[in-house]
């Protein structure tokens, strides 16, 4: 048996989404994920009436959260709405929702957010220098990073060693939606600890006519473009396992008290 023809770990000449994992793969170590995201999270779908009116309405059991418990028999929470911004997360959303409380603290996170903040609303990207990593409630700035990044320090707080993954913006025809987005999540895996990228900008499919012909209805996915995603998500999660399978041999002590003193904490 060629144990490393099963994971294939670190091996180097393999890129994101090469291997595309039908179960999961080792995405199911995570067992507890916090999707934070927006309507694209919470499996929204569009519904338009014979008059031309539109209805956008979050059906949480088609979101790619949900299809990736399924797939890896781990529990998933979406901490998402449509429309949401990072900054509506940490000033009022998440709090209201009860996203902080205890019992919903997880060994890892997907954030997805950042359309509705720079697409749509037009807030300034910022970059590093918006974020204080002393003191996030105080002095981080009013832009997406500032925001972003407190949702992260928030929840660090609450779970040290969870680990995290930034979604990128896919791209579509036009060719890349903010490479200023993309730039700063990785700048952010160099501020926080065991953060890793999700970066459709580069490795995913293109969102053009055609694919969203299959995976769209109207400005949001259809039911396979949410099962689609998932695998999109839980195969980048696997790659990033194997590349680094010393950060995830605790993965399972976190949130516990125990740890193992021979390995990568």
């Amino acid at each position: 048996m060629d144990y490393k023809e099963i994971y294939r770990f670190c091996d180097k000449n393999e890129k994101p989404l090469d291997r595309i994992v039908s179960d999961g793969g080792l995405c199911g170590i995570l067992r507890t994920l916090g999707c934070v995201g927006d309507s694209l999270a919470s499996g929204e779908f569009e519904s338009l009436d014979a008059a031309g009116n539109k209805g956008y309405h979050d059906m949480f059991e088609y979101s790619w959260g949900q299809f990736m418990a399924r797939d890896c028999g781990l529990k998933a929470y979406n901490f998402s709405r449509g429309g949401m911004t990072a900054k509506e997360y940490m000033e009022s959303f998440a709090e209201a929702n009860g996203f902080w409380d205890d019992d919903k603290v997880c060994r890892a996170y997907i954030l997805a957010l950042g359309v509705n903040d720079i697409v749509n609303a037009k807030q300034p990207v910022g970059s590093d220098r918006d974020i204080d990593l002393s003191d996030w409630r105080n002095n981080n700035k009013e832009t997406f990073a500032g925001n972003y990044a407190a949702i992260v320090q928030r929840l660090r707080e609450k779970q040290p060693k969870a680990r995290f993954f930034f979604v990128t913006m896919p791209r579509n025809e036009n060719g890349s939606v903010s490479p200023a987005h993309t730039a700063l999540l990785y700048r952010m895996t160099e501020l926080f600890e065991y953060s890793y990228v999700i970066d459709l900008d580069r490795y995913g499919p293109v969102y053009d006519e055609e694919f969203r012909k299959y995976f769209f209805m109207g400005g949001h996915m259809n039911p396979a473009g949410y099962a689609f995603t998932a695998k999109l998500f839980e195969s980048y999660i696997d790659w990033i396992i194997r590349q680094n399978p010393e950060d995830f041999a605790q993965i399972g002590f976190v949130g516990t008290g125990f740890y193992n003193a021979g390995c990568k904490w």
